[in-house]
């Protein structure tokens, strides 16, 4: 696969990258999407997911295949979503050959030998990091293209003792959650640069409703219910003098309130956080992530659709999902709002994505 490059107009400024705690960190990403990030132009060996600049990844997965040379290790290590190269040098203390151990070493009264401590430290070390196929390494280290492959440079790789999966268990339920809380949100790097006075009064809006979804709880609500919240940034608008002697008619505040919370709450479901579930003169609209009878509206569509022939291998594809949600629940319901009930279903352990855009039950 070619690697993507990032077209320079997209990509942030170098000089702001360090204001995301992402970048000075070990990002525990999927491989297929180490795999599939854009590289930076401004400088090689910087990568973007979701325009975050990584450079440095965290991987646990299973040995696949395996090159040993004289200074390094290669292992083809698998998490599930794909497979990267993983060079992993080796220290001193493994380049050094087995010899036997030499009695020279040894204390006259029968003591500490260290000639056979040092061997015996080395075996130890072998052993954690001489891997064989289909046993669980962790890897972490900057990523690089090389011949144009991605691989990862391993600063540290080890190998882990999972009898009973149990570490393989919380992996797979920290990753999703910090793809939920941190990789999939995108950071507004102009943003925190300039302040937060410099945010758009729509930004500041559609954070505050959902600030207020989280705090209440809510579950459905008008538009009137969250409108004053909004009025402190129609208040704290400055007002620009004119040169004109002639006064110019502008919108009043409660027009440009009205209009704020329009465009914030088309935001809002363009988001999929919030839907209306029946279209009338009374504006209601439900919050995606309190709505239990949306939860198992799409629970009971995938329950009961996976047990059909046609999708007992691979699971429903969330298009098909859409439609029989829609039919089942209501029409208005977006790609974007079912995509957040199956992410928050698929944290919960209710679902599980067989493959891309691919869902069943346990």
């Amino acid at each position: 696969m070619q690697p993507a490059t990032m077209d320079p107009a997209d990509e942030p400024a170098s000089m702001l990258w360090g204001l995301d705690p992402i970048f000075s960190a070990f990002a525990r990403l999927y491989v297929r999407d180490i795999l599939q990030m854009a590289e930076s132009t401004q400088v090689p060996g910087i990568y973007f997911y979701n325009l975050h600049p990584i450079y440095k990844v965290d991987v646990l997965g299973t040995v696949v295949y395996k090159r040993e040379r004289d200074d390094f290790f290669c292992y083809g290590v698998d998490d599930g979503t794909g497979v990267i190269n993983c060079l992993c040098w080796k220290n001193d203390l493994l380049k050094k050959e087995e010899g036997p151990t030499k009695s020279g070493g040894k204390c006259s009264d029968g003591g500490f030998n260290p000639v056979e401590e040092l061997e015996k430290l080395r075996q130890a070390q072998q052993g954690r990091c001489c891997l064989e196929i289909g046993e669980l390494l962790r890897v972490r280290g900057p990523v690089k293209t090389s011949r144009q492959q991605r691989e990862i440079m391993a600063s540290t790789f080890y190998k882990v003792n999972d009898p009973v999966m149990a570490v393989q268990i919380a992996w797979m339920m920290e990753v999703p959650r910090l793809y939920r809380l941190c990789y999939d949100k995108p950071l507004e790097l102009q943003a925190n640069a300039t302040g937060d006075s410099d945010l758009s009064s729509l930004s500041k809006a559609t954070n505050i409703i959902k600030d207020f979804f989280k705090q209440k709880s809510v579950t459905r609500f008008r538009p009137y219910d969250v409108q004053d919240l909004l009025q402190p940034l129609i208040s704290s608008q400055p007002q620009t003098a004119s040169a004109d002697p002639e006064p110019v008619a502008g919108p009043s505040a409660c027009q440009q309130l009205r209009q704020l919370l329009k465009e914030a709450l088309q935001i809002l479901q363009d988001e999929g956080v919030v839907y209306r579930r029946v279209k009338s003169q009374d504006e209601v609209y439900h919050v995606t992530a309190h709505d239990t009878d949306l939860f198992i509206a799409v629970k009971d569509v995938i329950r009961e659709d996976s047990q059909r022939e046609k999708y007992a291998e691979k699971g429903c594809h969330i298009l098909h999902i859409l439609s029989a949600v829609r039919q089942r629940h209501s029409l208005n319901v977006s790609k974007a709002t079912l995509e957040l009930v199956l992410k928050s279903l698929e944290c919960n352990s209710d679902i599980v994505s067989t493959s891309d855009s691919h869902y069943t039950v346990f």
